[in-house]
């Protein structure tokens, strides 16, 4: 019924953080099929370049073959070169829009593409985040509809939800442990077997596709809760007088406290998965509380940051109209590329409001991509700071940051330097979350 291991041709559709070092991983033992809509991501990994850095050039050169259909990884954007495959795994976006409503229409589109080249005995298998049930209600219908075939009959389908922590080198593919699923029992240990082949790790098979879905989705959505109360924690502590890094590290001594600390909650995951749960709670009549209580909380982290350094600076006289305002990081976290639903944007629209002069540093963030998403200008450069900054935003903490002198950013005595991440010796500071 199933393909054989020695015949298992693999298709990963998306080459982005997820996909890429998934299709490394597999291509050292299959030969592998990287498909990505966009050309310039296919032609970079071809020259064994990743400019998301998840995968390193010598890694990729290892693998990297200029043979369709040849052990190793074969890139490319048309659609015809994934025909020959038999198993298809879906690694797109799955964001939200503006309205925090899930969008599934970069998954939808994929699997159109995998319609169009399905055959019997095919198993396509899905890793990106989505609500409980979506793969069967969502993706199967499309397949059957595109391809002609009955699933479950002519071809089979899993999910398998994707665990990458952009620019995190330990917590790799092949070290975590990973969950699977699949629409049959015979289906479920294909599936499990094929990830056994690359995950050292080992694997956990989920009785369903749709607790495999679930178990994605409060991963994150328990992350967000527990930042959430810890921002909220801060925002009491400040209004108290105490340091809030204090309080957790004095709490953290017992053996069973939860060390989580206040910031900036952004990324694709863990400040959107929440967002795909509570839309299928909603659809089914109930109104989560807690989880959206913590989205709302966690999303006007941003502009709480930004009024605070507002405050600062008119306690100080510091006219905030045309201010020069330094802001350190862009992407969603530290040491890596990824500004994907990066929580920086909030504070850069409230200076914009208050007509404050505003740059923005990230040695990571690619500006090319930071313009075309948000319309901001950002520099890579840290030697062309400047020395005249009426305040200094540490917004993520890059190692890069550690080596600055702050008192030398200052345009003054009174200017004020706030610290997001806590990264820096509190007497070098103004105020921190």
């Amino acid at each position: 019924m199933f393909t054989k291991p020695a015949e298992i041709k693999i298709a990963i559709i998306g080459l982005g953080y997820v996909g890429l070092p998934l299709a490394a991983e597999f291509a050292s033992k299959f030969p592998v099929t990287g498909y990505d809509i966009k050309q310039s991501r296919v032609d970079e990994v071809s020259l064994a370049v990743d400019s998301t850095l998840e995968v390193d050039s010598d890694r990729l050169r290892s693998v990297i073959t200029a043979t369709p259909g040849a052990q190793g990884l074969y890139c490319t954007s048309d659609t015809q070169s994934i025909r020959n495959c038999n198993v298809y795994i879906v690694s797109v976006p799955t964001p939200t829009d503006q309205h925090n409503r899930p969008d599934l229409s970069i998954l939808i589109n994929a699997t159109k593409t995998i319609g169009k080249v399905l055959k019997p005995g095919d198993v396509v298998i899905y890793e990106s985040t989505v609500y409980p049930g979506a793969t069967e209600e969502v993706c199967i219908p499309v397949l059957e509809k595109v391809s002609g075939l009955f699933f479950n009959h002519d071809f089979y389908a899993g999910y398998s939800p994707e665990r990458i922590n952009p620019g995190d080198k330990v917590h790799t593919i092949t070290n975590i442990l990973k969950v699977t699923s699949g629409s049959t029992p015979e289906a479920a240990n294909f599936i499990d077997d094929l990830y056994r082949v690359i995950v050292t790790a080992g694997t956990h098979k989920a009785p369903s596709i749709k607790v495999a879905e679930a178990c994605k989705v409060i991963e994150n959505s328990q992350r967000d809760v527990n930042i959430a109360f810890v921002n909220e924690l801060s925002k009491i502590f400040n209004l108290i007088g105490i340091d809030s890094h204090d309080v957790l590290a004095a709490a953290g001594t017992k053996w069973n406290f939860l060390n989580f600390k206040p910031g900036l909650v952004g990324g694709h995951c863990t400040g959107v998965d929440p967002y795909y749960l509570a839309q299928k709670a909603q659809e089914l009549g109930y109104h989560p509380e807690m989880i959206l209580a913590g989205r709302r909380l966690n999303d006007g982290m941003g502009k709480y940051v930004a009024l605070e350094v507002i405050k600062l600076m008119i306690k100080r006289n510091i006219n905030v109209k045309n201010a020069n305002v330094l802001v350190l990081g862009f992407t969603f976290k530290e040491n890596c590329t990824d500004v994907r639903n990066t929580r920086v944007i909030d504070i850069i629209n409230v200076l914009h409001e208050f007509e404050a002069r505003y740059e923005v540093f990230d040695p990571w963030a690619s500006p090319a991509e930071v313009m075309a998403e948000y319309g901001i200008t950002t520099n890579k450069n840290l030697e062309e700071l400047k020395n005249n900054y009426d305040a200094v935003i540490l917004a993520v903490a890059h190692s890069q940051f550690k080596l600055l002198n702050f008192d030398k950013l200052k345009r003054q005595k009174e200017s004020v330097i706030y610290d997001i991440k806590g990264m820096l010796e509190r007497t070098l500071i103004d105020g921190r979350l």
